[in-house]
């Protein structure tokens, strides 16, 4: 949770997802009438795995802070149209914009905000771009918009409205007057789902899978399309920068606590031909000082080959050469050194989260090490040695030597 400033002074306590790269473009999520509660907090998850900084303000905060109910009970169903009742709509707009601004200047934000709200929050999401200036929003079965559509000269910015065909909170005629008033303005979409009700996006007696899935595959194209921009680029330049920082602490400066403060608490590395490295902090930071970064030839070089950067990943494919003249129980457990030259193709995949290293999965063919240190004999074995990296350098070198003999 992290708290943002109203308007008028006020503290409103919002939830917060960060991006695996810890950095990328905004999204205020806006409740529905039961609160900040496990949907909304997962809505926020689901943008945040997809790139985005997600935060969901409380906007029951001037009546009662911490509300989190849900459809199942007759109580909670009382409560949260209580609330609804109660809710000076004026000032929920005015937080969601306060949350926006926050948002915008939170150093995780690339500073491009959008908005998505269901019910409640559907027409918060509207009220929001004609009264002030997300860079988008989306809004899902928004309830009572049409009473304010005298507001539709301030639009001026993109804006999606889902609306749900046998929803008997936005019943036909409102409907109607929506796609009347909204239809011929370039900066609205408005998508039907013709068979759904009202809360087909959430889990319960009215969901639609189907129909939820396309709203929020569309919704997703719509942030990526209107706010990504460069923010995915500088997310993934954060990405492959840490990465590159980790490495240097390793192979570099051989630095054990600064490569551990590159990593989440519960950071794994798993070097899988030969099942070395370690779970958690305490057991990375023995293997890092004690088999790893002491146990590196000198002469250990790397030579890029590709990198491949997702949302929270980054894959590297790189040749890993040294001469086996020390021990090196991360890579050769119980094998002594061989004084012999080691050339082979390694594959790193990095998992991260909340902007740091969660875990290392690294790939390499322990047979092929073997066969250039002289302990397996590749005469009668379908192996090879060094030509496996010398042919991830060259392409052109030949293929199926192996299927000749």
């Amino acid at each position: 949770m992290i708290r943002i400033k109203s308007f008028d002074g006020g503290e409103i306590d919002a939830y917060i997802a960060l991006p695996a790269a810890g950095f990328g473009p905004g999204i205020v999520v806006l409740q529905e009438i039961f609160g900040v509660n496990q949907f909304m907090r997962d809505v926020c998850d689901w943008y945040a795995v997809h790139g985005f900084v997600a935060i969901c303000p409380d906007l029951f905060w001037r009546q009662e802070a911490g509300v989190q109910l849900t459809d199942q009970t007759e109580a909670d169903v009382g409560k949260a149209f209580q609330l609804y009742q109660g809710l000076d709509i004026a000032k929920a707009v005015e937080d969601s914009a306060a949350a926006v601004d926050s948002l915008r200047k939170h150093p995780a934000c690339s500073g491009r905000v959008g908005a998505v709200g269901f019910c409640l929050g559907g027409n918060l999401a509207w009220l929001l771009s004609v009264r002030f200036k997300p860079d988008c929003a989306v809004g899902y079965y928004g309830v009572g918009i049409e009473k304010t559509l005298n507001e539709a000269s301030g639009l001026a910015s993109p804006l999606i409205l889902h609306i749900a065909g046998k929803d008997d909170h936005c019943p036909p005629e409102a409907q109607k007057q929506i796609h009347a008033a909204l239809d011929s303005n370039p900066l609205v979409t408005i998508h039907e789902y013709p068979d759904s009700e009202h809360a087909f996006s959430r889990r319960g007696r009215h969901y639609d899978a189907d129909a939820a899935e396309l709203a929020h595959l569309r919704s997703l194209e719509f942030f990526v399309r209107n706010l990504a921009g460069e923010g995915f680029a500088s997310a993934q330049k954060s990405l492959s920068d840490r990465w590159d920082e980790h490495v240097k602490y390793e192979f570099a400066t051989r630095d054990t606590e600064a490569t551990l403060k590159t990593m989440v608490g519960d950071a794994y590395v798993n070097h899988v031909p030969v099942l070395t490295g370690g779970v958690g902090q305490q057991q990375l930071r023995e293997f890092y000082s004690q088999r790893f970064i002491p146990q590196m030839p000198p002469d250990t070089s790397m030579t890029p080959v590709s990198r491949t950067i997702g949302l929270d990943r980054v894959v590297d494919e790189m040749v890993f050469e040294f001469t086996h003249t020390i021990k090196m129980d991360w890579m050769l457990p119980g094998v002594a050194p061989t004084n012999r030259h080691v050339k082979i193709p390694l594959i790193v995949v990095v998992h991260f989260r909340d902007g740091k290293l969660a875990h290392e999965h690294i790939y390499w063919d322990q047979a092929s090490v073997l066969v250039q240190l002289g302990l397996i004999d590749a005469t009668n074995l379908p192996v090879a040695g060094v030509e496996t990296a010398e042919k991830v350098l060259d392409p052109k070198l030949p293929a199926n030597e192996l299927m000749k003999r």
